[in-house]
């Protein structure tokens, strides 16, 4: 579900980044998803848990909305989607060597190659184009690894600091922070355009859909099954924007697409123990 609703970002985003610009979106994203979950954290009496978790939650929302957005979208202004995508999905491998030696957590030989599988499996899927070296693309595929880093980083944080806080309060607490870092870049980029109907559609599912409920999702994930294993889920969300692509935008479904997601599919299951294997 988590990899469906990120997935269904990149078509929201398509339809929005045009006119509003990437800075006014992501912050349209995370200040309207706070904000959205504001009040029911109100209601269910944890505003109290929010104020003692102030800076692990400003922290997050830097390390996991904020930055990586932000250098995601300044990658995507001159890198095509499918080789971004490619950069974005090596968040599970800086994963694993992040949570290796911050967490302690175990790397079977069945969990690495279920990783590198997947990973394999992401490069199929979106398909790998050569690009012209130039300064600007190189600097773009330097931020859109940064990203991939900063997930990495920011999921055993998550684990270590946020373990027994709600996943309500979690992504509350982050989107607002989140929304508070990017708003001095707002008057330095103001859109040009007033957006459409369908632009405000799509932001709002961006923000309700593919950022507030997919929070509340990721959180839960990694505070139940690690952070190694909930980082793959990067490796799923090309099959999902794929998919919405063909249903939507009636965009065409390659056999080395199918292949591709058939890879993704084993290398996720292999690394999150669903076929046992690193079990005898």
């Amino acid at each position: 579900m988590l990899a469906a609703l990120w997935g269904g970002a990149f078509l929201f985003r398509r339809i929005a980044a045009p006119v509003l610009g990437p800075v006014w979106l992501i912050e349209c994203r995370v200040l309207l998803a706070g904000l959205l979950l504001l009040p029911v954290l109100a209601k269910l009496g944890l505003l109290g848990e929010l104020r003692r978790n102030l800076i692990p939650l400003f922290l997050v929302g830097c390390l996991n909305s904020a930055t990586p957005f932000l250098l995601l979208a300044f990658a995507s202004v001159s890198l095509p989607t499918g080789l971004t995508s490619i950069l974005n999905g090596t968040a599970p491998l800086f994963g694993t060597v992040v949570a290796s030696v911050w967490l302690h957590e175990k790397l079977t030989p069945a969990r690495i190659a279920g990783l590198v599988l997947g990973f394999v499996g992401v490069v199929i899927v979106v398909g790998w184009k050569t690009i012209d070296t130039t300064p600007g693309s190189l600097m773009a595929i330097v931020a859109a690894l940064l990203a991939a880093l900063m997930y990495a980083i920011a999921a055993p944080y998550i684990k270590q600091n946020l373990a027994d806080v709600p996943s309500l309060v979690a992504t509350t607490g982050s989107q607002l922070g989140a929304a508070l870092i990017i708003l001095p870049a707002l008057p330095l980029t103001v859109p040009q355009q007033v957006p459409s109907l369908k632009v405000v559609i799509s932001v709002l599912a961006l923000a309700i859909l593919s950022t507030a409920f997919a929070y509340l999702l990721f959180f839960r994930l990694i505070q139940t099954i690690g952070s190694t294993k909930a980082l793959t889920v990067t490796y799923l969300v090309p099959i999902f924007a794929m998919l919405w692509g063909a249903i939507v935008l009636q965009e065409t479904v390659t056999s080395s697409m199918m292949l591709g997601c058939g890879l993704v599919l084993l290398g996720t299951a292999i690394a999150n123990d669903v076929l046992h294997l690193s079990r005898r």
